[in-house]
């Protein structure tokens, strides 16, 4: 049995629907869904798991209308601006992993100073994926490597192509907000063996009880490698018996 992940990861999904069914437009959905990280980053850290990682951007949503995009990056950018002193406060260190040659230049510098500022955080590390995508980063990864690379190089290098760092471990447990069951090409390699958690809650409600829920789910899952499930205490309890049984019966039976 797992107890506490030590890397969750949440597609935070339902942005979108949640100001629609309010008759609010996306963007409204988007500042609300900001709020929603905050909180659940200080509950996420009140829950002793040291990495978390948020999809924040994927390569794919630049499809989306133009003015939903500049919307995102205005309040990304804004978040890294005024966020800093609040992640130092909690000793966070935050990591922005995807691309970064398409962003903008300010967004650029922005990322590189709440890095810089955030580096000594030791409590746990929060990761926004931004311009981010696994196919993406698979197949850098695989031109850049030699014939002979094997699964920690390989490893390696897609953390240099994503700005990531080495001490970040595999995703153990992620979560899926807004009712939707796919992974919509996020971290798939990191995700080999993660446990996975959809709820239908929109983005935007998710609170500490339902992230609670989510860890408690996790907690019960026997988590195997592709390796094979070890007997319980219970199982081991109940074999014990059966042979003190066993034994008893066969004393009887030549007294």
């Amino acid at each position: 049995m797992s107890s506490r992940p030590q890397h969750l990861a949440i597609i935070m999904d339902g942005n979108g629907r949640w100001a629609q069914q309010r008759g609010r437009p996306r963007s409204a959905g988007h500042r609300a869904g900001v709020e929603t990280a905050r909180r659940i980053t200080q509950a996420v850290a009140r829950a002793d798991v040291p990495f978390l990682t948020l999809y924040a951007f994927s390569s794919d949503n630049w499809r989306r209308g133009q003015d939903e995009v500049t919307t995102l990056f205005g309040i990304l950018d804004r978040y890294l601006r005024y966020e800093v002193k609040k992640l130092i406060e909690n000793d966070i260190r935050l990591q922005v992993v995807g691309r970064r040659d398409r962003l903008r230049k300010e967004t650029q510098r922005a990322i590189e100073r709440a890095e810089q500022a955030t580096q000594h955080g030791k409590r746990m590390m929060l990761r926004l994926a931004v311009d981010y995508s696994a196919r993406d980063a698979i197949v850098a990864a695989a031109q850049q490597s030699g014939p002979d690379v094997d699964r920690e190089a390989f490893r390696q290098r897609l953390n240099d192509i994503i700005h990531s760092t080495s001490e970040v471990p595999d995703i153990d447990l992620l979560v899926r907000t807004g009712g939707e069951q796919r992974l919509s090409d996020f971290f798939l390699w990191e995700c080999a063996y993660a446990e996975l958690y959809f709820c239908d809650t929109f983005w935007p409600d998710f609170d500490e009880d339902a992230l609670q829920n989510a860890l408690a789910d996790y907690a019960c899952r026997q988590r195997r490698f592709g390796g094979v499930a070890q007997a319980t205490s219970t199982s081991a309890a109940t074999e014990e018996t059966a042979q003190g049984i066993g034994t008893r019966a066969a004393v009887l039976a030549n007294g």
